[in-house]
Order: structure tokens, then sequence, then C-alpha cells
């Protein structure tokens, strides 16, 4: 029983990420890689438009849930895509500008139509530690955030 209900949920995902490289492509997007991994983190697509590199997080579920796909991104995970995506930046001296989307699907669990597609730009900016001399804007916007909290006489 476990492993059909392991083998489903891998299709589901596959296709997940077939959809959202699809809307991706459409939207004018060239994808440039397909489940990235870098240690034990991954991100389930890197993709490049004329402005940006986006790193994107596909989150595919059926009807039977009560929160919708996209709200699954927890911290954790958002920690293990900048951590990725910054090893990815410096390993190929990425200069365009960046961000984190998520791509949310949600199925139906009888007929396996599409009920529901979420495209997020810029969904979340990631807390995280930087990787050589790469910083992420959202860490400096939190450290400042913080240290005026921090050191704040009023």
């Amino acid at each position: 029983m476990l492993q059909t209900h392991l083998h489903i949920r891998n299709e589901l995902g596959v296709f997940g990420e077939e959809t959202a490289c699809n809307l991706l492509t459409q939207k004018g997007y060239t994808i440039r890689e397909r489940n990235l991994k870098v240690s034990d983190k991954e991100i389930d697509i890197v993709a490049e438009n004329n402005t940006h590199i986006v790193f994107v997080e596909v989150k595919t579920r059926t009807g039977d849930y009560v929160r919708k796909p996209e709200e699954y991104v927890n911290i954790e995970k958002q920690r293990n895509m900048a951590y990725a995506a910054n090893v990815y930046i410096k390993h190929n001296c990425v200069e365009k500008a960046y961000r984190f989307d998520i791509i949310g699907i949600l199925v139906d669990s009888k007929t396996h139509e599409i009920k529901e597609l979420t495209h997020l730009e810029d969904a979340f900016c990631p807390p995280m530690r930087t990787v050589g001399k790469i910083t992420f804007s959202g860490q400096s916007r939190w450290k400042t955030r913080v240290s005026r909290r921090r050191y704040s006489t009023n």
C-alpha cells in the first residue's frame, strides 16, 4: 500500500513539474535546469527570462487537501532553495537579478484534471546565510530590521 501511495505521489509530482515547465515556457521563460540538486537540497526548476534567473518550487496536490499547494513551502524549504540557488549563482557566474517563485497546482483526485494553477512570482525572500560573497537582498533587509530593533534606544 505504501509503495503504491509513493508511486502515485511521484507521478503527481512529475506531472506537476511538467505542467509548470509548460506554463513557464508559454510565458516566455527558458528552462535552464530541472531537479537541480546541491548536496541534499533541491530546486524543481531553474528558469530564465530577459530580466531574471528564477528558482521555482512546484507544489502539486489533489483536491483532498485543506490548504492551497503553494502554502506548503515552509521556511526550511525556503532556506534549502536559497542555499542551492546561491551555489548555482556562484558556480554559473550568474549576473542577472534573481527571484524565487512558487507554482501551485491543484488536481482533481478523481478526474485528474487541473482545477487550479497558480504562479506566484517573487513568492518569498529567503532567510539564509551567504555562500562566498553573494548575498541576497532580503537578508540585508532582515539584518537591518533586526539591528534597528535590537540596538534602538526608543
